[in-house]
This record gives C-alpha cells, sequence and structure tokens, in this order.
C-alpha cells in the first residue's frame, strides 16, 4: 500500500509592518509585505503539483484565524481551493504550532512534510525527494545555509526536535542533529538552501525578481 503523504505549508498574511519585519529597513513596510506576499504565491504554486499525486494531501497553515480574509479569496481566484486545505496553527511558540501540525497530520497519514514560505528554492521535485526519503529514515530536512533549516519532515513524532530551541539562532540544524542522536534517529538532509531572512538574504532571491 503506497504512503499517505500530507505537506503543510505553514504562512502569515502578508500585512505591511508585520510581513517580513527584519528586512523593513531595506524595503519599507510595504515593500517588505509586497515580497511576503510574492514569495508565499511563488512557494505555493511550485508545490501545488504534488496534488496529482493520488496519495498527498496538501495543507496550508496560516499563522491566525483572521489571516483567512487573505487567504481564502487568494485560494479561490487560484482555483487552488480544492487542492488545499485551509487550517490554523496551534501553539504559544514556533516550536509547539510545527509539533502540532505535524503530529496532526501523522494522525492519518504515514509521512508529513512542514515549510514555510521563504526559500523560494523549494519546489515540488525536492519536496518529493523528501518523502522518498521517509520511506527509509525517521527524519528529513533542508538545512539553511544560516544554520537552520527550509524543510522538516517526520514518518512519526519526535517530540524533542521541538522543544527549547532558540529558533532565531544560527544552531537550529546542528541542535536538531544532536537530538535526533540522542532518540537513535535516523534522518536524511537535502542540499544546503537560502531564505530570505535578512536584507543580506536578498542576493538570493531567483534572478528575475532582482530587477
Amino acid at each position: 500500500m503506497p504512503q499517505q503523504r500530507h505537506l503543510i505549508v505553514f504562512a502569515k498574511a502578508p500585512k505591511a509592518g508585520f510581513a517580513k519585519t527584519r528586512l523593513i529597513p531595506m524595503l519599507g513596510t510595504e515593500g517588505s509585505a509586497a515580497l511576503a506576499k510574492r514569495l508565499f504565491e511563488h512557494t505555493i504554486h511550485r508545490v501545488s503539483p504534488l496534488s496529482l499525486h493520488a496519495n498527498t494531501t496538501l495543507e496550508l497553515c496560516v499563522a491566525e484565524a483572521e489571516d483567512d480574509r487573505f487567504f481564502k479569496p487568494w485560494l479561490e481566484q487560484q482555483n487552488l481551493s480544492a487542492q488545499w486545505q485551509l487550517t490554523h496553527q496551534q501553539g504559544a511558540d514556533l516550536g509547539s504550532r510545527m509539533q502540532t501540525a505535524l503530529e496532526r497530520a501523522l494522525a492519518h497519514a504515514s509521512c508529513a512534510i512542514l515549510i514555510g514560505t521563504d526559500a523560494p528554492s523549494l519546489d515540488h521535485g525536492l519536496i518529493d525527494a523528501a518523502f522518498t526519503a521517509l520511506g527509509s529514515k525517521d527524519a528529513v530536512f533542508a538545512p539553511a545555509f544560516d544554520g537552520g533549516y527550509t524543510l522538516i519532515g517526520l514518518r512519526a513524532p519526535i517530540p524533542s526536535l521541538f522543544h527549547d530551541i532558540d529558533w532565531g539562532s544560527a544552531s537550529v540544524m546542528q541542535t536538531s542533529r544532536d537530538r535526533l542522536r540522542a532518540a537513535e534517529k535516523t534522518w536524511h538532509e537535502l542540499a544546503p538552501m537560502h531564505d530570505i531572512d535578512e536584507p543580506n538574504d536578498l542576493i538570493h532571491l531567483p534572478p528575475l525578481w532582482q530587477n
């Protein structure tokens, strides 16, 4: 029987003054929000082909219930409502929100992957490769060059990956490796990639975006 695969995309509405705030000194509030919207749209369109797999389901998990006012009409306008389940993040911090979303997915799927919208290099091919890795590994990651990661996938809950993590630091990926070793779990890493968080990251946007 084929694996039932589930992809979760974490996102928040691209509101001026609240989206991509670390880029505001460079782009301004409106510019940062516009980039956040473009990154979101780019991500969803790049990964939506996964819905063509009969055994793959897609979930857009948004930061706040009020964000539905942006995301629901957008999915309808793009004719993507049937492919994406719209849900809400639950938890006091990023770690608990990620853990809750993945555990909720793993209650019905044999493996689940969670990504954000900050890594324009991610596409359905890379995510498909990550799902394949979960056929033989307990976890999969796409490390980021800043020391974090842009993708995490599991085939069963591993709570230690989400507790007492300094999510804004350069040690997130290494801490995750240490926790996996301590739990005697196996994992696979995709090639490192850039995510877009700080002004210095803007050089890693797709070339056509920089014109």
